[in-house]
């Protein structure tokens, strides 16, 4: 299956593919400051792809925070977060946010909220490897 998301203005936006029906997606709330602030529920499936779009690429904005290991993905005109992404030496992963989502499934899993305070720097980047959804596009 595939799902497309964006932000509000449409700028920045992603294609999600999975084979996992949406009750059964891994939907996460995280509880670090930046995604209750932004009230985001992210999902990923390591067998699915991911590809980010930048449809007007000036308002792609990315941000990194606490470790500093990966990029949160943010609209410049609208704000929205749509997801993060991660390069690795085994690649590049990515999480979206559900919540921007262009159809979100009526049926969508619930989220369980989780904290990952206790990580460190290699913990976190093995634990995306594993997690994270492969990134086949991410704009510059």
């Amino acid at each position: 299956m595939e799902y497309t998301g964006s932000c509000h203005c449409g700028a920045i936006g992603f294609t999600y593919r999975t084979s996992l029906a949406p009750g059964e997606w891994s939907v996460r709330a995280c509880q670090c400051s930046f995604c209750r602030a932004h009230d985001a529920l992210s999902t990923s499936d390591p067998d699915g792809e991911i590809d980010f779009t930048a449809e007007v690429p000036g308002l792609l904005q990315r941000y990194r925070f606490g470790l500093g290991t990966a990029d949160f993905l943010i609209c410049q005109r609208c704000g929205v977060y749509v997801g993060a992404a991660i390069k690795s030496d085994c690649g590049t992963f990515g999480i979206i946010n559900t919540h921007a989502l262009s159809d979100a499934p009526a049926n969508l899993a619930a989220a369980a909220p989780i904290s990952y305070d206790a990580e460190n720097s290699e913990g976190r980047v093995s634990r995306r490897g594993q997690r994270w959804t492969p990134v086949q596009q991410l704009p510059d």
